[in-house]
């Protein structure tokens, strides 16, 4: 109990201080061009609300807040009447002398100062991946099926592990993450799919509710590791001498894609011994081993099994191995997940179903833990990904956001005066209180779709937690759930 709250709170820790670096890049940008320009700065904070830090230096409160969801560098000649009200603790009210004017094109480049830190952060955590490696997950290898359940319409016509997914509504997808992003898009969806003989095969499927409201494919999965978590007393695997930490590549002559497969492939050869072929060791000390098992029917589960159960990858990570992509590729990776996301949002046929796949805080916090204790390096990957969209969406032309104060310089450099104070005012307050507003809403949407949030709801409505447990891959814990009825987790 002690190692797993001091690991937890290890994480936190982490995410913390990951989350903190890309706020505080974002402003040191401001900051540091908004002084290269010669514009007045009055403060620089991290987070919101009362300060639990501060310290003025020169003329400039440097400080950390409460609230660690963002922060700001208050720049009153940017916008002195409505930043006042907006940025935080008004450190830019009770100018008694008029501000010195600031060329549009310098408000142009502070704006654009926030954004580029992120970028250049992002390139930086690129290349750190790159020249480290980080261990190979579904979502950055390609699109080759590893399971297909034989009851699902998928199988019916004709898809079979092996298979590549090639493009999903006739966009194209190279990785799985990709396929299921696009998928999640469509009610019913077209997919391409490139068979073993190279002959292309179009099948047509429903999308079904799947966790955080986002739509999945059901009843195929991602060719990922199959890694030996226990090898049974008493069973012909351990028998054999399989131990945990092997990595089952073959069985019967056939490679396995996934714990899917293995368990069609230990069925479909029960009742005669079958060589397996496994993997023992990473890296230099690395060994393969054949061993001779038999698959022996097991009353508990329904089918016969070898005798193992199967570590649960955490984030599906292939431990065997480690990937270096290239950090402008994981630049455009980054870059064309926010891009897809903010064309299908505008799309009429896509609105509905991109708004209700955004996660807000707590969805993005629970993916951080995840990442962090599941290996660094990806979670250096995930700040990478977040600086960017970060980068791409405080430049959309929104006020209260910098890409709205680069359009305020764009009219005045177009038309040769500023945007009246209070047109300025009164628009950043409007989509400041439809930003908090928005956030909010997200905020209690995360939670409601939560495995805490479920829980709570069954005490109120029993008959409707029942619906959400019958859910396919609904909620965090329900890959224990499959382990625990031999369906996925044990062979």
């Amino acid at each position: 109990m002690l190692g797993l709250l001091f690991g937890n709170l290890y994480t936190a820790v982490v995410v913390v201080l990951f989350f903190g670096l890309t706020i505080f890049i974002h402003e040191l940008g401001h900051f540091l061009v908004a002084r290269w320009c010669g514009l007045q700065i009055k403060a620089f904070s991290i987070g919101f609300g009362p300060a639990l830090w501060s310290k003025e230096v020169n003329g400039v409160v440097y400080k950390i807040g409460c609230l660690p969801l963002g922060g700001y560098v208050a720049l009153p000649q940017l916008d002195p009447n409505a930043m006042a009200t907006v940025q935080g603790d008004g450190e830019n009210a009770g100018a008694e002398e008029p501000l010195p004017y600031v060329a549009p094109w310098r408000k142009i480049l502070v704006s654009l100062a926030g954004a580029t830190g992120n970028v250049l952060l992002a390139i930086v955590l690129a290349w750190i991946v790159f020249l480290r490696g980080m261990p190979a997950t579904i979502a950055n290898q390609e699109t080759v099926v590893g399971f297909v359940d034989t009851t699902s319409a998928l199988y019916e016509q004709g898809v079979r592990v092996g298979d590549r997914i090639v493009s999903v509504a006739g966009t194209p997808v190279q990785f799985w993450s990709e396929f299921v992003q696009e998928a999640a898009m469509h009610d019913v969806v077209m997919l391409t799919l490139q068979q073993s003989d190279g002959a292309l095969l179009e099948v047509e499927v429903e999308t079904e509710p799947w966790q955080y409201g986002v739509r999945m494919v059901s009843g195929v999965e991602p060719l990922e590791p199959v890694v030996v978590d226990e090898a049974e007393p008493g069973m012909s695997a351990a028998a054999a001498g399989v131990e945990a930490g092997d990595e089952i590549l073959s069985y019967a002559g056939v490679e396995v894609l996934g714990r899917g497969h293995m368990i069609d492939l230990v069925q479909v050869h029960a009742g005669r011994a079958q060589e397996m072929r496994v993997r023992r060791g990473t890296g230099a000390d690395a060994r393969e081993l054949t061993v001779l098992v038999d698959a022996v029917e097991d009353a508990e589960v329904g089918h016969p099994r070898i005798g193992v159960r199967f570590r649960m990858p955490a984030q599906q990570l292939d431990t065997a191995s480690r990937v270096h992509p290239r950090p402008m590729a994981q630049i455009r990776l980054h870059a064309s997940a926010i891009f897809r996301f903010l064309r299908d949002l505008v799309r009429p046929r896509t609105s509905a179903r991109a708004a209700n796949m955004v996660g807000g805080p707590v969805a993005i916090i629970v993916y951080y833990f995840g990442m962090v204790q599941a290996s660094m390096m990806l979670a250096i990957w995930f700040t990478g990904f977040l600086n960017i969209n970060l980068a791409i969406i405080n430049l959309l032309p929104i006020p209260v956001l910098d890409g709205g104060h680069i359009v305020f310089s764009l009219y005045e450099t177009v038309f040769r005066r500023p945007v009246h104070p209070k047109v300025v005012n009164i628009l950043v307050n409007l989509f400041a209180i439809l930003l908090i507003g928005v956030f909010l809403l997200l905020t209690m949407r995360d939670v409601d779709r939560s495995p805490l949030g479920r829980r709570v709801r069954g005490f109120l409505d029993r008959d409707e937690v029942e619906e959400v447990q019958d859910m396919p891959g609904e909620g965090a814990d329900a890959p224990l759930a499959e382990e625990s009825n031999g369906d996925v987790g044990l062979d």
